[in-house]
């Protein structure tokens, strides 16, 4: 008999004590999830997380000494880092998408429903995103951007290192597919799917699946 799998631990980081107790209040609620701690700034958040090693941290974007952009930059740049989701109160933000460029796993706004919140920690425990393909485009196109150009000349260099069947399985992500809608759409399993994921994630030296749908809007394919 298999051993029951651990809780995903995570971390609240807010300066706001009200939404810290809201969020721990129905984060506790859920049997799969254990709550790791709260940070009140993004200052607190390293030694915290050296301290619990929670499985993703809930980082809010505005606090008064350090944002939760650059607290999110520091903590991806480090090894072995937890999944970072943004708390935000809007869609279209410059910060937001830094932080996804940055490597965040996607962003909640801070009125998510609570059953829709306890399911996006699930989701992206389980490795999935939780950012679809409108809002991001709702991002980019929201934000001014002077390197635009730049970036679309990047992100088609990438995707040029990848074989045929990478950037499809590439293009897809950027759609906002699921692994199994992947599979179906390209006729192969979930497992080649997430093969193809890890091959495409380690070609273009990116974190996660929010960097890859990025990359293919960056570079005009969505």
């Amino acid at each position: 008999m298999s051993a029951p799998a651990a809780p995903i631990s995570v971390l609240i980081v807010d300066d706001d004590a009200l939404v810290r107790a809201g969020l721990s209040m129905i984060l506790g609620g859920a049997p799969d999830i254990a709550l790791a701690g709260e940070a009140a700034d993004g200052d607190e958040v390293p030694a915290m997380v050296a301290r619990h090693r929670p499985d993703i941290v809930l980082m809010d974007i505005r606090m008064p000494r350090l944002d939760g952009l650059e607290a999110t930059e520091r903590l991806r740049a480090a090894p072995r880092p937890p999944e970072v989701v943004i708390l935000t109160t809007f869609h279209a933000d410059a910060q937001v998408l830094r932080a996804l460029r940055a490597g965040a796993a996607g962003f909640l706004l801070k009125d998510t429903p609570p059953g829709d919140l306890v399911e996006a920690i699930r989701r992206v425990a389980a490795g999935e995103p939780i950012l679809s393909p409108i809002v991001t485009r709702q991002l980019i196109d929201h934000v001014a951007d002077p390197w635009a150009g730049d970036r679309r000349s990047r992100a088609r260099e990438l995707l040029d290192r990848l074989s045929e069947r990478e950037r499809e399985v590439a293009l897809a992500v950027g759609r906002g597919g699921s692994n199994a809608e992947i599979g179906a759409e390209l006729f192969m399993s979930v497992a080649t799917v997430k093969a193809h994921v890890s091959r495409v994630l380690t070609k273009l030296e990116l974190n996660n699946r929010v960097q890859i749908a990025l990359t293919v809007h960056d570079a005009g394919h969505v």
